[in-house]
């Protein structure tokens, strides 16, 4: 019995660890939604780079690289970033869930910390895109 108590302690505080295991990101890194809409209508993003890491490239001239929890896209992700100054400000984003769920954006930031970008930024998107982004009618990509 005192086996299974200990066992049962223990794997109990390696769950809670895991779960509190810091996010990629700092709170500064993370852009509201209105921030970059607002950016993109008056056309202020200069040189930023937009990158979906979730199923589609829905906002208003991002590049979409595909659902970040693949491997291939996080490589497709550094190849397109590779020759791009470490200075230059990145934005990724997904959208395909709650953000707290997303399986796409952890691996795809982390990717970017890995590269030495030094102004990443995640979009914060706390629901969905729909939600988030398309009901607020925030600026889309044209559709063919």
């Amino acid at each position: 019995m005192r086996f299974y108590i200990l066992s049962l302690l223990v794997l109990l505080s390696y769950h809670t660890v895991a779960q509190s295991s810091p996010e990629p990101w700092r709170p500064a890194q993370l852009m509201p939604t209105k921030t970059l809409a607002e950016r993109i209508q008056k056309e202020e993003l200069g040189k930023t780079i937009i990158m979906s890491v979730g199923p589609d490239a829905i906002i208003k001239g991002s590049v979409d690289i595909g659902p970040g929890r693949e491997y291939q896209n996080i490589a497709k992700l550094k190849n397109h970033l590779r020759s791009i100054s470490k200075e230059q400000e990145v934005v990724i984003y997904c959208g395909c869930c709650p953000f707290s769920k997303c399986p796409n954006i952890r691996p795809a930031f982390s990717a970017l910390v890995e590269m030495g970008f030094k102004n990443a930024k995640l979009l914060d998107i706390p629901k969905n895109i729909k939600v988030d982004w398309l009901d607020k009618n925030y600026p889309t990509q044209a559709q063919p």
